[in-house]
């Protein structure tokens, strides 16, 4: 059992070592690696190429979904992974890794999916219209059922060949094998870069469809009155009695894109799913259970409803009652006057707190 643990750790540690190897060097290195890089191989960034704003996206994303990121480090990761691939960056494969499909790209993993980016879109429609518009549509969807039957073409949105694909990797081998072209050239005459534009545009298609519509962007949020929002803060939103602009607050907006600082001021508890697929806040709910006779027990709440309550308390192990008229509960939960302010704001006091949080760069 000891041998298999320590031959696992030292699986991980190679894993480590040569994921940093492979990332360029840069302040925020050694942050970005102790943070994300246990979970995360270099080919979850390495070819990507994206702002700032969309990097930190993609982080706020991560710690909603359970990533362990102090406030401190997340602006240190962003501004590394923003200067190190900014948009329109070329991809690069994980030296020690063969790339796939001939040099058509990167060989990613299962749970990747490639990032479109916006100037490779653009010029990949262009190669699309000249050379795949007529069989497969202007959406990628497929031709319609009464086009002529030389000009049908399959719905590359579905395709698994476009699916599977990552900057070309799959669509550049299948193309080099022969497959008919509108313009009546083969198609392996298209470049490594033709490929690739191509495949950012086809990749947007499949991001299109799976939206619904054409809006990949959030839409912009700034909208309301940052003086209003401040005499909301300190007013009738009682904000002021829990933050404050120059303490817990200070420099926020330099951490968290806007959608992704709404959505904390709106909902701040960051759930992740656990065992039984139960939600836990990054601030969990105390609880203080006191009984009619003996000390009272004060933990981490677990259950709590008209019967019964249970708790962990500080060594772990898991508590429960029957609730009873004599048994008193106390519960304390960080994120009540959120919860309260629910009933009360309207959309006008959110997006004016959200222009008023804006300014605390």
């Amino acid at each position: 059992m000891r041998k298999t643990v320590w031959l696992i750790l030292g699986i991980g540690a190679a894993a480590l070592n040569g994921s940093a190897q492979a990332l360029p060097e840069g302040p925020g290195k050694a942050t970005y690696q102790r943070a994300c890089g246990a979970c995360h191989s270099a080919n979850m960034v390495l070819g990507r190429g994206m702002s700032r704003d969309q990097w930190g996206t993609v982080v706020t994303d991560m710690i909603a979904k359970g990533a362990k990121i102090k406030d401190a480090d997340l602006p240190v990761i962003v501004d590394y992974l923003a200067k190190s691939f900014p948009p329109g960056a070329a991809p690069a494969s994980t030296p020690g890794r063969r790339r796939a499909g001939g040099g058509f790209g990167l060989t990613m993993g299962p749970n990747d999916r490639q990032v479109v980016d916006p100037a490779a879109e653009a010029r990949g429609r262009t190669v699309y219209i000249a050379e795949c518009l007529t069989c497969h549509g202007s959406k990628a969807r497929g031709s319609r059922d009464d086009a002529p039957e030389s000009s049908r073409g399959p719905d590359l949105v579905r395709s698994l060949v476009v699916l599977h694909d990552r900057y070309g990797n799959t669509i550049g081998p299948f193309l080099a094998k022969g497959h008919p072209m509108q313009s009546g050239k083969p198609s392996a005459s298209l470049t490594e870069p033709q490929i690739k534009d191509l495949s950012h545009f086809l990749h947007a298609m499949v991001d299109e469809t799976l939206r619904s519509g054409p809006y990949r962007q959030p839409i912009n949020v700034l909208t309301g009155d940052a003086k209003a929002g401040q005499e909301f803060f300190e007013g009738a939103g009682r904000c002021g009695s829990c933050h404050s602009p120059t303490g817990d607050l200070a420099h926020i907006a330099g951490k968290y894109d806007p959608v992704s600082l709404q959505q904390k001021l709106v909902f701040p508890r960051t759930f992740s799913l656990g065992r039984g697929g139960r939600a836990a806040s990054s601030q969990p709910v105390m609880v203080t259970v006191t009984p009619p006779t003996g000390a009272a027990v004060t933990g981490t709440l677990a259950h709590l409803d008209d019967f019964n309550v249970a708790l962990r308390d500080s060594t772990g192990a898991y508590r429960s009652w029957k609730r009873t008229a004599e048994l008193k509960v106390e519960k304390k939960d960080p994120y009540a006057a959120h919860v309260e302010l629910l009933d009360v704001y309207s959309d006008k006091n959110i997006h004016d707190l959200l222009a008023y949080l804006e300014t605390m760069k």
